[in-house]
């Protein structure tokens, strides 16, 4: 079976490549479905919605915006719930987000999420089990079994499901 090379070459943008002033929320949702499109759903499916960013801040997800725009913060957790949502519910990514953000600070945290998405993504359609050093802590096991769960979704509906 052939892999889907747009996913194998995937990559979520880095703490440092995200914008670096604010966006207002058209802006937000066009950054989120440009950095997205290759890795979630299909071209007819929209991944995100400004009603899904004011239900985040209103559930508390994400704080609400400054003078209506969005930050680096803001953008960095909308990319890991539109992620995580694939597989969890908003409760449980809430519970993930954090737990990631008291063990490291937001930047630190996010790129090490992007880190293991790449890494799960990559090692699953190319075969190749995904593992951690045997001194690793818990929160880099929960991070790479979070990533590995959405790379297995991905797998299945890329190759089998054909979505």
């Amino acid at each position: 079976m052939t892999k889907p090379t747009t996913i194998t070459n995937f990559h979520m943008p880095r703490w440092s490549e995200l914008p670096k002033f604010d966006l207002y929320l058209d802006q937000t949702v066009n950054i989120l479905e440009k950095y997205l499109k290759n890795c979630i759903g299909n071209k007819e499916e929209t991944i995100i919605t400004k009603t899904m960013i004011n239900n985040y801040v209103k559930q508390g997800l994400i704080k609400p915006p400054k003078k209506k725009k969005y930050n680096r913060i803001h953008i960095a957790t909308l990319l890991v719930i539109c992620i995580l949502k694939q597989i969890y519910s908003i409760n449980d990514i809430s519970e993930l987000i954090t737990l990631a953000t008291k063990t490291a600070r937001i930047n630190t945290a996010y790129n090490m999420f992007c880190d293991a998405l790449e890494k799960a993504i990559l090692y699953t359609f190319e075969g190749v089990e995904y593992t951690l050093p045997e001194n690793s802590i818990f929160e880099q096991s929960l991070l790479k079994s979070a990533a590995q769960s959405f790379a297995s979704k991905l797998y299945v509906e890329k190759t089998f499901l054909h979505k």
